[in-house]
C-alpha cells in the first residue's frame, strides 16, 4: 500500500522544515534508506531517508517550501505512475468536530517513526493550557518524550486516549482560544469502530452492549519488547534511587508510571534472594584505533599539545547516549574515570562543548553516565557490579579499541543499548564524525 512521506520533526522546538533539495524525482524508483530530500531546520540541514520501497509519486512540496511538521510532502507508491489517495480518503473519513481551533498532531519524534504511543495526557478536556505546558507524553521505539501544547488556550477536544497508538500526522487534540462549553474526549479507534463491519447474526449480537468507561491509565500488561511505560522524570528518579520500575509491572500496578509511584515501588518487599542483585545488560564492540590516533595527533597540533583523552572519551560517550535517548534532561552529566590513575572527573554536557573547552563540574552532581578509560593498560574489560546508571568502558588491545556497555537490567531498551555502543564505536573509528 502507498506510504506517506511526512515532514519529520528533526528538533523538539521545530514547527516547520525548509525543503532544500529533492534527491529523487517523481517516478524514480526508491529503496528504504535512500536519501529522498534535504531539510533545513533552525539548527542544521539534514538528509531525510525513504522508509519504504517503491516509486516516488505525488510530490506535494517543492524546493524552497517551508512545510509544517507532520504534513505529507510526497507518497511512495507500490507501482510506477500510481497516485495515492490515502490522504484524501483519510480527510474525508476524519471525524467532524464542532470546534474550530489549533490542531495538535502526533509528532514525528524519530526518523523511522510511523506511530506514537500515547503514554499519558497531562491535560484533560476543558483545561486551560499555555504554549509551554506539557500536553502529553509519547513513547516511540526508543524513548518516552514530553510534547508541549504549542498554543495558549483551552483543550477543546482530545481524539485519542492513553494507551492508543496513533499514526504520525494524525490530529490528536484541538486547542481553542475560548473555553469550550462541551469539551470532547474520544478514542482514536472510534473512526474505525464506526465503520460498518460484516458479521454473523447471533443471539449474542442482539444483546444491548453497555459501554465501559476507558481507564485513565494502562493496565500492567506486556507491551512490545516488554517495555515499561513511565515519564522521563520517573525513569530518572528511579535510576537515582536504584529502583526497578519493572517490579511495579510485575506486581500488577497500572502503567504509565510517574514520580508519585516511586514511593509505592520503594515500599515493595525486598526481592527474593534467588534473584541476582546485580543483574545487568551488556553490549560489546571492537573497532580499529588507527583513525583515532591520527585524529589525536591532529588535535594536539591544533591545541598546542594539550590533549585530555578522558574528556574526549566522555564527550563521545555523552553524545552516544544522547543520540540513542534524545529525551534526556540537560545537563547530561558524565562521570569520567581513569581507574589506574585514580582520577575521577564530572563533566556536564561534554558533547556540546568544543573538545578543547570541556571543563569539569566542581559542584556535586548526579551522573547519568559513567565512562571508564582503561586504555594503556592490560585490562580490556571490567565489571564492578551493576551501577545505578549505564557505564561505558573503553580499553585498547593491539590496534583496536574494546568497548563494553554495562547497564542496569531494564534501564535501556535493547535497541537503545545497541545504538549507544554503535554510536560510540563510530566516533572512535571516525572521530571527525563527532565534530561534524
Amino acid at each position: 500500500m502507498p506510504h506517506d512521506v511526512i515532514m519529520p520533526a528533526l528538533g523538539m522546538a521545530q514547527d516547520t522544515g525548509l525543503i532544500v533539495a529533492w534527491r529523487k524525482q517523481a517516478g524514480d524508483k526508491v529503496a528504504s534508506g535512500d536519501v529522498l530530500m534535504e531539510v533545513e531546520t533552525d539548527k542544521a540541514t539534514m538528509e531525510v531517508e525513504a522508509q519504504a520501497d517503491g516509486y516516488l509519486a505525488d510530490i506535494r512540496a517543492g524546493e524552497g517550501d517551508n512545510v509544517p511538521v507532520g504534513d505529507v510532502v510526497a507518497v511512495i507508491a507500490d507501482q510506477p505512475g500510481e497516485t495515492a489517495k490515502k490522504a484524501e480518503t483519510a480527510e474525508a473519513s476524519a471525524p467532524a468536530t464542532s470546534v474550530d481551533g489549533k490542531e495538535i498532531i502526533m509528532p514525528a519524534l524519530g526518523m523511522a517513526q510511523d506511530t506514537g504511543l500515547i503514554v499519558a495526557w497531562h491535560k484533560a478536556p476543558g483545561d486551560a493550557v499555555a504554549a509551554g505546558d506539557v500536553l502529553l507524553e509519547v513513547e516511540t521505539d526508543k524513548s518516552v518524550m514530553e510534547v508541549e501544547a504549542g498554543h495558549d488556550g483551552f483543550v477543546a477536544e482530545l481524539r485519542a486516549e492513553a494507551g492508543e497508538n496513533v499514526p504520525v500526522g494524525d490530529v490528536i487534540a484541538v486547542i481553542t482560544a475560548d473555553k469550550p462549553e462541551a469539551p470532547i474526549q474520544r478514542k482514536a479507534a472510534e473512526k474505525q469502530e464506526s465503520e460498518p463491519q460484516p458479521r454473523e447474526e447471533t443471539a449474542s449480537s442482539t444483546k444491548a452492549e453497555t459501554p465501559q468507561p476507558a481507564p485513565k491509565r494502562i493496565a500492567a500488561q506486556p507491551f512490545p519488547g516488554g517495555r515499561i511505560l513511565a515519564s522521563p522524570k520517573a525513569r530518572r528518579l528511579a535510576t537515582e534511587r536504584g529502583l526497578d520500575l519493572a517490579r511495579l509491572a510485575a506486581e500488577g500496578h497500572p502503567q504509565p508510571y510517574h514520580a508519585a509511584d516511586l514511593d509505592r515501588l520503594a515500599a515493595l518487599p525486598a526481592p527474593s534472594a534467588a534473584a541476582p542483585a546485580n543483574a545487568a545488560d551488556r553490549v560489546e564492540a571492537r573497532v580499529a584505533k588507527t583513525e583515532y590516533d591520527a585524529f589525536r595527533a591532529w588535535l594536539a597540533g591544533e591545541s598546542d599539545g594539550e590533549i585530555d583523552d578522558l574528556a574526549i572519551l566522555a564527550a563521545f560517550a555523552a553524545a552516544s547516549l544522547r543520540s540513542a535517548a534524545p529525551a534526556r534532561e540537560r545537563p547530561l552529566v558524565a562521570e569520567a574515570q581513569k581507574p589506574l590513575s585514580q582520577r575521577s572527573v564530572l563533566f556536564a554536557d561534554p558533547d556540546l562543548c568544543g573538545l578543547s573547552a570541556i571543563d569539569a563540574v566542581k559542584e556535586d552532581a548526579t551522573p547519568a553516565l559513567i565512562l571508564r578509560d582503561l586504555t594503556g593498560s592490560a585490562v580490556i574489560a571490567a565489571r564492578f557490579g551493576a551501577s545505578a546508571v549505564p557505564a561505558i568502558s573503553v580499553a585498547d588491545s593491539e590496534n583496536a579499541f574494546e568497548i563494553v556497555l554495562d547497564s542496569p537490567a531494564g534501564i535501556l531498551e535493547p535497541e537503545a543499548a545497541i545504538a549507544i555502543v554503535q554510536e560510540m564505536a563510530a566516533r572512535l573509528q571516525d572521530p571527525m564524525r563527532h565534530l561534524l
